[in-house]
């Protein structure tokens, strides 16, 4: 994450701890048709604001194993409704941010 205490790493760290949280909560409970969206909304936050240049592919390592571990969790736990929730939850959060970060990438491959 970025190391700078500035309001826009700030604001990418909170929206960070609050998905995650939201995420293992909110897995839960079903029902809550307004929490995909909120999730998907913190993790491009996450993407934007809060990996630097040289951490870009620190994140995409650890969000690639996250995605694909979420996903395999989630279809190996699928029988336990609540931790396939948490797991299908943590996918809304970390494939958004995943998706922005690699997008970033390209981009800075391409300025280079």
């Amino acid at each position: 994450m970025a190391k700078v205490s500035s309001g826009k790493a700030m604001l990418g760290r909170w929206a960070f701890l609050i998905g995650v949280v939201l995420s293992v909560v909110f897995g839960l409970f079903t029902g809550w048709s307004w929490l995909p969206v909120l999730l998907v909304v913190l993790g491009l936050v996450v993407g934007f604001l809060n990996i630097e240049g040289r951490e870009v592919s620190q994140f995409m390592m650890a969000g690639t194993v996250l995605v694909l571990m979420g996903y395999m969790g989630g279809q190996t736990l699928a029988s336990i409704s609540y931790l396939a929730s948490i797991f299908n939850n943590l996918l809304t959060l970390f494939v958004p941010a995943t998706v922005v970060v690699a997008v970033k990438s390209v981009f800075l491959l391409a300025r280079e």
